[in-house]
């Protein structure tokens, strides 16, 4: 097992090409604690390198009310 810090879009890309191979593996054998020990690199990495802040929250309940054709006189009408 040759694992080592992700530093790079390479490195990032021949950890996802080892997962790939590895997805498979028996859990608590050694290619299960690879593809263990690799998906937390690459998470930890997505993070870093790709993380998604968290939405406005007045924006994220607008966008759900939008999504599902609800206004804020439907709010009012489950109430009563």
């Amino acid at each position: 097992m040759d694992i080592r810090p992700i530093k790079t879009e390479a490195d990032y890309q021949a950890a996802l090409k080892q997962i790939e191979a590895l997805f498979d593996a028996s859990p608590g054998s050694p290619q299960g604690d690879e593809l263990e020990v690799l998906t937390t690199l690459v998470e930890a990495y997505e993070e870093q390198r790709y993380a998604i802040p968290a939405p406005d929250p007045v924006e994220a309940v607008t966008y759900f009310m939008d999504s599902r054709g609800l206004t804020r006189h439907d709010q009012k009408d489950s109430e009563t």
